[in-house]
C-alpha cells in the first residue's frame, strides 16, 4: 500500500493489487476514505467525508494530479 503523497492529515496512496483498474487514488484521514479517479479527475466513493471536505479534497487531488499519475505509472509501470 504504498504512500505517494501526505497533506496535513491526508495520506494519499494506492494498493498493489489495483493495477486492473483505471488510474485512481485513495485519500484516508483518521476512518475516513475516499477515491478519486486520475484522469479524468472525479469522485469514484467516499465513506465518511462531509461534502465539503470532498471538495477541498478533489482540489488536492486537482493540483497534484500530474504527480499522482506519475507515482501510479511508475508504481504500476504503465
Amino acid at each position: 500500500m504504498p504512500t505517494v503523497l501526505r497533506i496535513e492529515a491526508y495520506r494519499f496512496f494506492f494498493y498493489a493489487n489495483d493495477r486492473n483498474e483505471p488510474r485512481h487514488i485513495h485519500i484516508r484521514r483518521d476512518e475516513n476514505v475516499a477515491k478519486f479517479w486520475l484522469a479524468p479527475v472525479r469522485l469514484e466513493r467516499s465513506g465518511g467525508f462531509s461534502r465539503l471536505e470532498i471538495t477541498i479534497i478533489q482540489r488536492m487531488v486537482d493540483e497534484h494530479q500530474v504527480e499522482l499519475l506519475e507515482a501510479w505509472n511508475d508504481y504500476f509501470q504503465t
